[in-house]
């Protein structure tokens, strides 16, 4: 599918993080609907993938050629602690949006997770056998699983650890790290035992406009390249804000943390993106440069904050 002005992309869950980065790179070359339960912006319309007929509708009525969906509940604690809500939006909102792109004979873009992996090795590539361990992981596998089994003309793309959406949408680690410093915080417990890759927002969307066209369909990792640890990200986001000699790291283990995070996590959550890499079509940055990139939207706040 080679977009054009003439293309039509209906967005599900745009009002999150990877939201804004997929709107901001589609909206400027076709068409775009976008929708999301929480309407918080101008461009966004109310729209629920847990309402099948209401969200059936919208699509029709649209007509796309592409539906990319983004809408999913990704808080772990949130999930474990409200099951139905999670398999209703994740799971059920998958297999209703999978059933639209079939109805209406489009392709469709789904969102995964490095998080349907179990830790047990450091590195999973694209063919490793998932094994989720929490009820976020399950729920996002079984849209997996579906969409393979359901259609033909579909991108599955794995995310690791996100960033992006800037100080107001990000609720993730980088921005939790930001609200500490910005509340005064001189010494951050931060964990080492939890590996990763670092996924961009920005650079999510830019690969995924970039691949959709190729029609080179079916399941990819699509994470930054460059495995690390917690501590990694937050000293390398703390030397890009200046911050290196005011604030402290102390590395603690998971078990610091038990209480708040209590939704079982994988050990390793490292990606690799073997078959964006083996078909010449992988454009995943260095996390490393990814997150310098996103640190200078931090920049004004620090300023005007501190």
């Amino acid at each position: 599918m080679k977009i054009s002005k003439d293309k039509k992309v209906f967005i599900t869950g745009c009002g999150g993080m990877l939201g804004k980065a997929v709107y901001e790179r589609f909206s400027p070359h076709c068409q775009v609907l976008a929708t999301d339960i929480d309407v918080n912006e101008p461009w966004i319309e109310y729209g629920d993938v847990v309402d099948f007929q209401g969200i059936l509708e919208k699509a029709c009525k649209f007509k796309p050629d592409l539906i990319i969906n983004l809408a999913a509940l990704t808080d772990l604690e949130y999930c474990e602690k409200n099951p139905e809500a999670t398999w209703k939006t994740n799971a059920l909102g998958a297999e209703n949006m999978a059933l639209i792109s079939k109805r209406l004979s489009v392709t469709h873009i789904y969102i995964s997770t490095a998080g349907i992996f179990d830790g047990k090795k450091e590195y999973y590539n694209d063919f490793d056998q998932p094994n989720p361990m929490s009820i976020y992981a399950k729920s996002k596998y079984y849209g997996e699983v579906l969409i393979e089994k359901m259609l033909d003309n579909y991108f599955i793309f794995r995310a690791g650890w996100m960033m992006g959406g800037g100080y107001e949408r990000d609720k993730k680690f980088i921005n939790k790290i930001f609200k500490q410093i910005l509340d005064g915080k001189k010494e951050l417990c931060v964990v080492e035992d939890k590996l990763g890759t670092p996924t961009y927002t920005v650079n999510f969307a830019d690969a995924m406009f970039e691949i959709v066209q190729t029609e080179l369909f079916g399941t990819y990792n699509m994470v930054c390249e460059g495995g690390c640890s917690r501590y990694d990200v937050a000293s390398e986001f703390i030397k890009l804000l200046g911050l290196e000699k005011e604030i402290n790291i102390k590395i603690v283990n998971s078990a610091f943390f038990a209480n708040e995070y209590f939704g079982p996590r994988p050990n390793s959550e490292k990606l690799l993106n073997l078959k964006l890499s083996a078909r010449g079509i992988n454009f995943m940055k260095d996390w490393k440069k990814c997150l310098a990139d996103y640190a200078e939207s931090f920049k004004p706040y620090l300023e005007t904050n501190r």
